[in-house]
């Protein structure tokens, strides 16, 4: 039972974290086709600046889960995917340092130095983990000690591809949601046009990557063996379709809205198709990491939840209060502190 609910637990941690962070990551490989100018820019800069780092512990919170909840796991899932995980930290990091370093300097190549590095660490860990779930979905190479027996060039499959693919779209069209909530003018009608612009993207990329799942993966196997399972993909496809309803009636905070439901459904359409594993491997399912054979002990994972019982409410409440109070949209007067 315990071993359950820190599976569903670590489901959902990786769901807010997609549904925070990824307006952000959107929001950043946008920027190039969505800024015009440099006040363009620093409206985008504050449109994510008070939010990225706080969405970003949802990403430390879902990795300290699986260590601690599922150590062995954990060893096989960070030493198979090492190359990957090491480019996604090497991206992020770019991303918090183009934050912080860009309005340094008054000076044009500077700022368009850090200009890159935001867009390289907004679109690059968007794929990555794009690739890295759909080749979890889909199994990964590992044998019964645990070694991986491929390389990044072995993730780097058509399905894989196909996964970063669809987080791209997912984060693009949920970061151009964000852009036109939070901006005014030309600058909010252009992200209102490219959010509509992707969207029939997105539809077809979602469709061929759910006809490719059924293809590629077992993870269809537990919704055909359990029908209540099938509320996350309809739950997924409703979100998506309203997405588009509101956009139409310019309902932008609805569209958005829809938009962190839509990212949420696929990621428990993935989380409840792997049940009970957690890393399946495609070389042999009886090498696979599950809930059974990777977990804790129950002790460890007893203390743990009511550790998590206390802590996520606190950081769930301050990342409440953060969004409320800067739920307004950019002003000039945000525009006249220089931090970027």
């Amino acid at each position: 039972m315990l071993e359950t609910i820190w599976f569903v637990l670590w489901g959902v941690l990786w769901a807010v974290y997609f549904m925070l962070d990824g307006f952000d990551l959107g929001l950043g490989a946008l920027m190039p086709v969505l800024a015009k100018n440099e006040t363009d820019k620093r409206v985008i800069y504050h449109a994510m600046g008070p939010f990225w780092d706080g969405n970003e512990v949802w990403l430390l919170t879902a990795g300290g889960v699986t260590f601690a909840a599922f150590p062995a796991t954990y060893a096989v899932m960070f030493s198979s995917l090492y190359s990957a995980l090491m480019l996604l930290l090497f991206a992020l990091i770019l991303r918090g340092v183009a934050f912080e370093f860009r309005g340094k300097v008054d000076n044009a190549a500077w700022r368009g130095l850090w200009d890159a590095c935001l867009w390289l660490g907004s679109f690059l860990p968007a794929l990555l983990l794009g690739v890295a779930f759909a080749n979890i979905f889909m199994g990964i190479p590992f044998d019964a000690q645990g070694v991986y027996q491929g390389t990044l060039f072995t993730l780097l499959n058509p399905y894989g591809l196909l996964g970063g693919v669809l987080f791209v779209l997912l984060f693009m069209v949920h970061g151009s949601l964000w852009l036109a909530i939070k901006s005014d003018g030309e600058l909010a009608a252009r992200a209102q046009a490219m959010a509509k612009r992707l969207w029939p993207a997105l539809v077809g990329v979602a469709v061929v990557f759910l006809a490719a799942t059924w293809v590629s993966t077992r993870l269809w196997a537990n919704y055909m063996s359990n029908l209540a399972l099938w509320v996350f993909p309809l739950l997924a496809v409703a979100a998506l379709l309203y997405n588009r309803l509101a956009m139409a009636q310019g309902a932008w905070w609805k569209a958005w809205f829809a938009s962190a439901l839509t990212i949420v459904g696929c990621t428990f359409f993935g989380v409840a198709g792997l049940y009970p594993n957690l890393l399946p491997s495609s070389l042999d399912p009886a090498f696979s990491m599950t809930i059974s054979n990777s977990a804790s002990s129950p002790l460890t994972l007893k203390i743990m939840l009511g550790v998590a019982l206390v802590m996520v409410p606190v950081v769930i409440a301050y990342q409440a209060w953060a969004y409320y109070t800067f739920r307004h949209k950019v002003t000039e007067e945000d525009l006249a502190y220089e931090e970027y």
